[in-house]
Order: structure tokens, then C-alpha cells, then sequence
């Protein structure tokens, strides 16, 4: 399992030859403008809710790609209407892809389209497959619903939001690494705008001093898994 990080909450992971993307959001990415969108493989985009920057390139690639579309019911309900393959989902619901399978698991945060219509229930997936388990957390607050992962999944990575303001920050994203079990961390969801802007050393060093990694990709880095 190859897992690219492409800005912001954007991600690229390869599972047997299958080609996934997480909530595209790129060429409105300044920091990300080395990434060619229009080069990006594509089977399954997996949006984790609605807001502009999780959804910005999701219509273009899916076109371009013929990917399917897997999200909440919502959102896959607006994209079919667009004419894109989907897969719907909902929380406490898993799916076996011919990747692996992805259950669609709670967040805490907010969903809207950007013209203000409503995007359902935010979540986060994880996802199992080539003998390797990943949680993509997507934006939310530190819940004490990422408990009931590891009671099923035991996890190689787990991939959480640290950039505070809009989602949890730093301090609450090693407590989540606690709930979900999972000492090996892929940062994301942070310096692309002021607001959520943090300081890499003093992250990986809170994180290192509780006995955890936390990796921080450069825009277009990869890591396998």
C-alpha cells in the first residue's frame, strides 16, 4: 500500500494496482501547484464531506477518469446527478471494493456544498487492504467514537487532522492516536492557509515524547506501508 500526500487533505493511495483518491483538493492549492491533476490516476475518489476544500477537483478527475465516487449518501447523490459513477455510504457501513474494504466511520465537523446546500453527515473511512489498515480521519474534532475502531481493526496508520482551528489540533490528535491504537501517524490537514498553520518541530517532538511518529509528507511524498 502507497499512500502520496498531495496538500492540504488531499491524498493518492495505490492497493493492488487500484488507484484511490481522498477528498481531491488541488488546483486551488497554491502550495500544491506542481501537481498536474489532469495526470493523476484515478478508480475510486473517497470524499470524506462536502466543503470546497475537500471537493474542489472531485467532478473533473471523476470525469476525466471514469473513477466511481464513494461517499455519504448525500454527496454521492449530488455527483450521480452530475452524471458520475457512485457508491453511497453511511456511518457504521462497510463495503468490500475490489481493493479491500472501507467502512465509513463518524467525524465530527460540518458538511455544505459551497453554493450552501447541504452535504450530509461528515465521516471518516477505514480502510483494509493488501494485509495493511489505514484510518483516514477526514476533519473532525477528537471524539471519543474512534474507540470503537480498534475493537475491530487493528491499524497500521492512522491518518488524523492537526491543524487546530477547524478541526483538532496537535494535543487532541495524540489523545486520538491513543483511542484508535495507533503510535504511526500521518499528519495532514494543516499549513495551506493561516488558520491552521503549525510549527513541524514542535508537533513531531510532542508526538515523539509520547512515543509516537509522526510523519509529516512533503506535497507530492510518498510512504508504503
Amino acid at each position: 500500500m502507497k499512500i502520496t500526500f498531495y496538500g492540504h487533505a488531499s491524498l493518492g493511495i495505490e492497493i493492488n494496482d487500484i488507484n484511490i483518491l481522498v477528498d481531491p483538493f488541488i488546483s486551488a492549492n497554491p502550495k500544491a501547484a506542481q501537481i498536474d491533476i489532469s495526470a493523476l490516476k484515478a478508480d475510486f475518489i473517497l470524499v470524506t464531506h462536502a466543503h470546497q476544500d475537500h471537493i474542489i477537483d472531485v467532478e473533473a478527475i471523476a470525469k476525466r477518469t471514469g473513477a466511481t465516487v464513494v461517499s455519504n449518501y448525500e454527496i454521492a447523490t449530488h455527483y450521480e446527478n452530475l452524471g458520475l459513477e457512485t457508491h453511497p455510504m453511511n456511518h457504521g457501513g462497510t463495503w468490500d471494493f475490489e481493493f479491500g474494504s472501507v467502512k465509513y466511520v463518524n467525524a465530527i465537523h460540518t458538511s455544505s456544498f459551497p453554493d450552501g446546500s447541504y452535504g450530509g453527515q461528515p465521516g471518516g473511512f477505514v480502510i483494509e487492504g493488501e494485509h495493511k489498515n489505514i484510518y483516514i480521519a477526514g476533519d473532525t474534532a477528537l471524539t471519543y467514537d474512534m474507540k470503537l475502531i480498534p475493537l475491530q481493526t487493528k491499524l497500521d496508520l492512522a491518518i488524523l487532522p492537526i491543524g487546530d482551528n477547524f478541526t483538532m489540533g496537535i494535543d487532541d490528535a495524540i489523545i486520538a492516536s491513543d483511542f484508535v491504537e495507533c503510535d504511526k501517524v500521518l499528519g495532514y490537514h494543516y499549513d495551506t492557509f493561516g488558520y491552521i498553520e503549525i510549527d513541524h518541530e514542535v508537533a513531531k517532538r510532542k508526538f515523539f515524547e509520547k512515543n509516537k511518529d509522526l510523519m509529516l509528507l512533503d506535497i507530492g511524498g510518498s510512504l508504503e506501508l
